[in-house]
């Protein structure tokens, strides 16, 4: 004969469905895809898409201390652009994002990408074929858990931004997986002139 349930133990199991349905629920509530507002950005960024340059055409790199960044950039920021953090597929923002603009640095408003170059990769993390500029997104050799991959970082600021890869789109083969805390997007219709010292 089987012995009664505690009545803690009895209440939990009537609970059951009801955290389940939590759990299951609890991605889509926590998804930031299209920009949400659990976050909210400690300041707004001005787009830079023609940035300083030296005498010899190289881009000047803003430099900060790390309490700086930590400063103006909220936890999810910092944790993906200055540690090298990774999102989870499908929780960062911009995945489903339409609207037409600028993918910009989080970090330092440097132009990244334009949003005709986005496409659904389905891979959980905004995708992009090609960057807006030919050197404003660096490549850095990444052998970190146990694979050999191309690490992508903005160019100004040195910000982690994701990896790409060679199973993109046409024209370029090639697919930049983003993280989408490392972009801030910038509508057409409100992009405002450049700031040659912004960041």
């Amino acid at each position: 004969m089987l012995k009664p349930i505690p009545n803690c133990l009895s209440a939990l199991l009537r609970l059951r469905p009801l955290v389940l349905a939590v759990l299951v629920a609890l991605p889509t509530a926590c998804s930031l895809a299209d920009g949400g507002t659990d976050e909210p950005p400690k300041k707004e960024i001005i787009l830079v898409t023609e940035p300083p340059r030296d005498a010899d055409g190289r881009l000047i790199p803003v430099e900060k201390t790390p309490e700086q960044w930590r400063e103006e950039l909220t936890d999810r920021e910092f944790y993906i652009l200055r540690e090298s953090g990774t999102e989870r597929a499908g929780t960062g923002r911009y995945l489903d994002n339409k609207e037409q603009g600028v993918y910009a640095c989080a970090g330092c408003g440097l132009a990244l990408f334009e949003s005709k170059t986005k496409f659904d990769s389905g891979t959980g993390w905004p995708s992009f074929y090609r960057p807006i500029g030919d050197d404003h997104v660096a490549d850095v050799r990444d052998e970190s858990h146990g694979m050999v991959r191309v690490e992508n970082r903005c160019a100004r600021c040195d910000g982690h931004l994701g990896h790409v890869f060679n199973d993109g789109p046409r024209p370029t083969g090639q697919r930049y997986c983003m993280n989408g805390y490392a972009l801030r997007f910038v509508p057409a219709q409100s992009e405002p002139a450049d700031d040659q010292n912004a960041g």
